[in-house]
């Protein structure tokens, strides 16, 4: 049983849970979501998975079923084998109670050269996934994304711009927005200085070895978060932050 033990101390249902994690009545809303190590580390071998706990995995669903959008950068989409969202009996009752879409489109974040043609996020998709990168992506392999089905957007020149990836979220009213990472995406929008809540899970392992951090970019001053929430399960500690607008 997960439990709450910040502000308050008290056991949570799964309709508590829904309430603590839906996203706020705001036009936007962007959560970051990522699990760690309990000494820093955010994959084992490249993925994400290794680490997750039961709890987490409460949590990690939480954040898709009621978003609007599941945002994610390309290599993390390949990494852990992304191929959209389907809904089973539960999402599908959870987001017809939050007045969601019956399901949420990915969105997929690029430069090109990590994201192929026939990606499985993009050819398994149910529903078509927005593919966002710059200018500096061939304009043969956009063609290709799109006659596979994905809607692409061009944000930015040389580089992806994280403002606008969001701004264009928002616009084709997909504003609860719920971001898996990778590292590199999660930094571009700290720069950017849109993420609203960050959602993370430490889970009870030592990984030592070589593993990377959630977030990786440019440096920025150190923005102080609001601790909103403490849960645990009695092994895992599910933190939420929020971040002042």
């Amino acid at each position: 049983m997960i439990r709450q033990i910040w502000p308050d101390e008290r056991g949570l249902d799964d309709h508590e849970l829904e309430k603590l994690y839906r996203y706020p009545a705001d036009p936007r809303w962007l959560a970051v979501n990522f699990v760690s190590s309990t000494d820093g580390a955010i994959a084992v071998e490249g993925r994400s998975g290794s680490l997750s706990t039961p709890a987490d995995r409460i949590v990690y669903r939480l954040g898709n079923d009621l978003a609007d959008v599941v945002l994610v950068g390309a290599g993390t989409a390949m990494a852990e084998g992304f191929e959209g969202m389907r809904p089973d009996e539960r999402t599908a009752d959870r987001r017809r109670r939050f007045g969601l879409a019956p399901i949420a489109p990915v969105a997929v974040v690029t430069t090109g050269r990590s994201l192929p043609p026939d990606a499985p996020v993009i050819t398994k998709a149910a529903v078509s996934t927005l593919v966002f990168t710059s200018s500096l992506a061939p304009s043969s392999l956009r063609d290709a994304w799109t006659a596979n089905g994905a809607r692409v957007f061009v944000v930015g020149e040389e580089a992806v711009s994280a403002e606008l990836v969001v701004a264009t979220l928002v616009a084709e009213g997909l504003g609860r927005i719920d971001c898996e990472g990778g590292p590199r995406l999660f930094g571009s929008l700290i720069e950017a200085g849109v993420v609203d809540e960050f959602r993370l899970t430490v889970a009870p392992f030592l990984v030592a070895g070589t593993a990377g951090r959630a977030a990786v970019g440019g440096v920025v001053d150190p923005a102080k978060l609001e601790l909103a929430s403490v849960l645990t399960d009695g092994s895992s500690v599910l933190l939420r932050y929020l971040s002042p607008r």
